[in-house]
């Protein structure tokens, strides 16, 4: 009887390990194993006819129908075309031309920057099956077919030509480009990251002209990157990048004529600095539209260019007593006669139309709410799509309305954040719902809006979700002291018990128009945090001042003092967890990422009677040394407003550090330099003042590659639980 009863207990206690260890959240599974990964789906490339779609699949172009998910054909494979015209076989990217007669095919990319990425490109003629290489002897950028699927342009070298694949002649349209110099029809750097875009060259709607912008980096300032690779010697990486109050490129625009073999230059007013951070064709073959914007970024002017002549005129002009951001939330209605445009005028972010002489015709949207998105007009229908955050300001809904502003309709009402993705001809949307605590589902409406089918409900995650021990992430909002009402979210300890007290890990970005206090499913993030929790930690995020979604006022009330309300924000915030009855205010810590890091970085300093410990990942330490375009939309330049940066920028407060701080950068970040970590670790020095610092060499802003995440979530883990 007592063997039987210790053989019993064993497997009691082996049973009870065993499910506790399959219960219990590391970082290994996280980072290693990349387990309890959500599924998701994939952007969908809709084919003309609106039902069908395309996917890259095992190296093939495959067609499936939307409304039953069954697969209709392969249309192209590229190992079946391995060999052919010196094409390795392995496709990379792809896309239709408009009447989806030819598909241009990219191989082999390499990035660049973030964003950018050079590769071969390829034409599959659909007709005849051939393969025609766009440029065999070196890789190429942004290769894009022409409308009619006659030419293809694309950039080499800095330059800009285009061949024709009639007769496989490739006609050069300019010859000035020059490696940190001259660069036709890409973006420089700046305009790469911060204006979003990476290709600047356009088709006509005829495929009879070329629409560019020129950036001329000459006198830009030169920054060099160090790259560690096994050899003898490092690899020095030097390119353009304007930080704060240097000069920046000098942007023209131009448009190129096949016919004529002439480039005609667009007539702008040189006499002040500004930026040209769009440019498109309208439906008018012969009608450029640019966007033209004072460096100030407070003044936007929509201008009309004649193709012929260069000629402009002004089609919409908008100002900003603070400033104002750039969106292709534009599109040019059928009649050549009226746009649909986005603007802040109102105070919130709203949809109008507008005729070419800059009149409003008819407000879209209206209300106290932000449009988050513009989804398109259905001209034939007369109406609108877009995505707005009007029932608050953490969930997001998807809506309709005529062309007039009328007729309004929720076509998407289900609580948390909702997202969709429409076919070509508005038949069909694609739904992507998550909360919180719900990882993403992806359902199939028409345009009805009746379910037609479910893509991905991500149901073995959810089994996941029940199985191991988690904590339901809540929401919460608290005033501070000067009367201001802040969201948060907040995930109690697993086996929370409300008369202990226990140690608070709070979670930032706060950045302007950004928002972390979503209704909306957090990935792996959430994984981590309730790893925290099952380990003890009271794991709370709260958005502070400058957040988006609330409206223009809260957003830009940070502008020209970035940190400074933000800062007194999350302090505010510690202390209102830290009052909580079941924390301990003297175990409070703060991690942030780039913004975030800058954030948490001010945090320590500012509230070092708050704060325990703070995690810096990629920070921004003084606004000096970040770029032009970013730094100075919110604070202008250091020379127009040396309060806004002395005070702000997390080096000048080096002495005030109490808490415990680890550092966190990449060596290859080409957007924040690893130059404000060593500044940062300079002025600690200096400051006699003990820190924690990690460096990733070779690796960008995300820190990826190899085993780096791993290797950076255990060390931020192990921070955790050795200062809190």
């Amino acid at each position: 009887m007592l063997t039987n009863r210790l053989i019993l207990c064993a497997a009691l206690l082996i049973s009870y390990f065993t499910l506790n260890a399959q219960d219990s959240i590391t970082v290994e599974k996280l980072w290693g194993e990349y387990a309890y990964m959500a599924k998701r789906v994939p952007g969908f490339n809709f084919m003309n006819d609106g039902q069908h779609y395309t996917r890259l699949e095992a190296n093939k172009i495959k067609k499936y129908d939307l409304t039953s998910g069954a697969f209709v054909e392969d249309i192209l494979s590229g190992n079946m075309l391995k060999g052919m015209s010196g094409f390795e076989g392995k496709i990379d990217s792809y896309h239709f031309n408009n009447d989806e007669s030819a598909i241009i095919i990219e191989s082999e990319s390499e990035a660049i920057y973030r964003h950018s990425s050079k590769a071969y490109f390829y034409i599959y003629n659909r007709k005849n099956k051939s393969l025609t290489p766009v440029f065999q002897d070196d890789k190429v950028l942004h290769a894009t077919l022409s409308p009619d699927g006659s030419k293809v342009a694309y950039v080499w070298a800095n330059d800009l030509y285009y061949l024709n694949l009639s007769d496989g002649i490739t006609h050069p349209i300019t010859d000035d480009g020059k490696t940190n110099a001259i660069i036709n029809g890409s973006a420089d750097w700046v305009y790469e990251e911060e204006f979003a875009f990476t290709k600047a060259f356009h088709w006509s709607p005829d495929s009879k002209k070329i629409a560019f912008l020129r950036f001329d980096e000459t006198e830009v300032p030169e920054f060099t990157m160090t790259k560690f690779n096994n050899d003898l010697y490092p690899e020095y990486v030097t390119f353009k990048y304007p930080k704060v109050g240097e000069k920046n490129a000098i942007v023209t625009a131009h448009c190129y004529s096949l016919a004529m073999d002439k480039t005609t230059t667009v007539q702008l007013e040189e006499d002040k600095e500004f930026y040209l951070p769009r440019i498109m064709w309208t439906n008018d073959p012969n009608k450029i539209m640019l966007y033209k914007m004072n460096r100030h970024q407070n003044n936007l002017q929509l201008l009309l260019a004649d193709a012929q002549t260069g000629q402009t005129t002004l089609a919409l002009e908008e100002n900003n007593k603070y400033f104002i951001e750039i969106t292709d939330d534009i599109r040019f209605l059928k009649n050549n006669k009226e746009f649909i445009w986005s603007s802040e005028k109102s105070g919130y972010n709203h949809l109008y139309l507008y005729d070419f002489n800059g009149k409003e015709k008819a407000k879209l949207t209206q209300g106290d709410y932000d449009v988050i998105n513009f989804y398109g007009v259905d001209e034939e229908k007369s109406r609108i799509y877009y995505r707005a955050a009007e029932k608050n300001s953490r969930e997001k809904q998807i809506y309709s309305a005529d062309l007039k502003g009328k007729n309004k309709l929720t076509l998407i009402g289900n609580p948390g954040t909702n997202s969709a993705q429409f076919s070509s001809t508005f038949d069909y949307f694609v739904n992507t719902n998550s909360t919180i605590n719900t990882p993403p589902s992806y359902v199939v409406y028409n345009s009805k809006v009746k379910e037609v089918r479910t893509i991905e409900n991500n149901n073995d995650l959810k089994k996941d979700l029940q199985s191991i021990t988690t904590s339901p992430v809540e929401f919460f909002d608290f005033k501070t002291k000067d009367d201001v009402s802040l969201n948060g979210w907040m995930i109690k300890p697993t086996d929370f018990d409300p008369n202990k007290q226990y140690p608070v890990f709070m979670y930032l970005y706060g950045g302007p128009g950004s928002q972390q206090v979503t209704d909306s499913w957090k990935s792996f993030n959430y994984w981590w945090f309730q790893m925290l929790a099952q380990n003890g930690y009271v794991v709370a995020c709260v958005d502070n001042r400058g957040t988006g979604a609330r409206g223009e006022e809260f957003r830009k009330m940070t502008y020209m003092n970035l940190g400074h309300l933000e800062t007194i924000d999350q302090i505010e915030a510690a202390k209102y967890l830290g009052g909580l009855p079941y924390t301990d205010k003297s175990r409070i810590g703060i991690f942030g990422w780039s913004y975030g890091g800058y954030m948490s970085s001010l945090c320590l300093l500012k509230g070092n009677d708050v704060f325990k410990a703070a995690i810096a990942v990629a920070p921004v330490t003084n606004w000096r040394w970040y770029d032009t375009v970013y730094t100075e939309r919110y604070m202008r330049t250091e020379k127009e407003n040396p309060k806004g940066y002395a005070e702000n920028s997390p080096i000048n407060f080096a002495d005030r550090l109490k808490g415990k701080y680890l550092l966190v950068h990449g060596m290859g970040d080409d957007n924040v330099h690893w130059q404000n970590t060593v500044e940062m670790a300079n002025a600690l020095i200096s400051a006699n003042k003990q820190f924690d610092t990690y460096f990733y060499p070779n690796r960008h802003h995300g820190i990826t590659g190899g085993n780096a995440r791993l290797h950076l979530y255990t060390k931020m883990t192990n921070f955790i639980y050795e200062n809190l």
